[in-house]
């Protein structure tokens, strides 16, 4: 017997290692990530301050500058604090860990992002996964039914929902979290907020079981792995005490903070990407044999509705022309035949639907 399988727990060893695919020389259009650079003074500049940074010490662990640089710019609430994080990931187990008492669950709608139940089951709690309706709103009955029943210690609602695309019902969200109450924790999972035109965040004061939980990852910024969660400071109190010492690395620090002194470049390539959404829905919606869902996120889901032609056929005819999506068509049941497209520039775009048009042939 192999000494893997004598110390690794069965269901680790069960599981897959989280793929990312290779995509070298291809049109990447599978991971939501910002196509656009920093201007190049900006580069510049920026060279010039990570040049400067102090790798040879660690970080300041309480991260006071970055994080007064992200109350003032990305709308926290007066009052409020923030916890940062390797990305959105380690934000997710950090709050599994802190709240895996002997029993507790956690709840989301499916399909939504995987790692609400992957670090669930890391951290030895059971995962509720409530399938979203057919339209891929949320279920409120279900919603409500399912919270009654197991008292979640953390329920998820992402806003807009990842892969779906879509904002959930905001009366809805407000019924799920009186519903939870004072006995769990709702994280309002905000990754895809710059292109939404809606948050939760100033709703934050006045729902105490709330937390509110972005990357600035979307936002440009995916390489430098940086979340940050909003929540009361007797919350955040309790979560800063399982992060890890020095989580979020000099440069990472150092990036994030120069970034965000010029976020109105961001803002304007988060505009960019909702006006070039709104063109690349319009020309799918009209393709036959294409459905096209609302998106709120810079992605959108499409399903294959040609007869004899599957999701899966079109992705590997996408590939064989040189462009990379994302075929979600085995996530979940409702989402068979769909593959999931990021929003980039016009000409990724056009490479695209260039590719798409042949691929939807029989």
């Amino acid at each position: 017997m192999s000494i893997a399988r004598t110390l690794i727990r069965a269901d680790v060893r069960a599981l897959s290692a989280y793929h990312v695919p290779d995509a070298s020389g291809l049109v990447k259009l599978d991971a939501m990530e910002n196509p656009y650079l920093l201007p190049p003074e900006l580069q510049r500049q920026l060279g010039e301050r990570l040049g400067a940074a102090a790798l040879n010490r660690y970080p300041v662990p309480s991260y006071a500058k970055l994080k007064a640089a992200l109350r003032e710019r990305m709308g926290i609430p007066a009052g409020f604090d923030v916890v940062l994080g390797n990305g959105s990931d380690e934000l997710i187990s950090i709050l599994s860990v802190a709240c895996a008492k002997p029993g507790a669950k956690v709840l989301a709608p499916v399909p939504g992002f995987v790692m609400y139940a992957m670090s669930a089951q890391f951290a030895g709690l059971e995962f509720i996964g409530v399938p979203l309706a057919a339209d891929l709103s949320l279920d409120l009955d279900a919603m409500l039914a399912a919270v009654r029943e197991h008292r979640p210690a953390i329920t998820y609602l992402a806003y807009p929902n990842n892969p779906t695309g879509n904002l959930f019902d905001l009366d809805a969200m407000l019924a799920i979290i009186r519903e939870v109450g004072d006995t769990g924790l709702v994280v309002v999972d905000e990754a895809y907020q710059p292109f939404a035109g809606a948050s939760f965040m100033p709703r934050l004061p006045q729902h105490p079981n709330v937390a509110v939980m972005r990357t600035v990852s979307k936002l440009g910024l995916a390489g430098i792995r940086l979340g940050y969660l909003s929540a009361s400071r007797d919350l955040l109190a309790e979560f800063d005490k399982v992060r890890p010492p020095y989580n979020v690395n000099v440069l990472t620090e150092t990036t994030a903070e120069f970034v965000l002194e010029h976020a109105a470049v961001l803002d304007a390539q988060a505009e960019a990407i909702c006006a070039q959404r709104a063109a690349l829905l319009a020309a799918l919606a009209a393709l036959p044999g294409v459905q096209v869902y609302p998106s709120a996120a810079n992605f959108v889901l499409l399903r294959i509705v040609r007869p004899g032609l599957t999701g899966a056929q079109v992705f590997d005819r996408l590939l064989q022309r040189k462009v990379l999506v994302k075929n979600v068509g085995k996530m979940h049941a409702l989402l068979e035949n769909c593959l999931r497209v990021t929003v980039s520039t016009p000409e990724e775009n056009a490479a695209f639907l260039a590719a798409l048009q042949p691929s939807l042939e029989s």
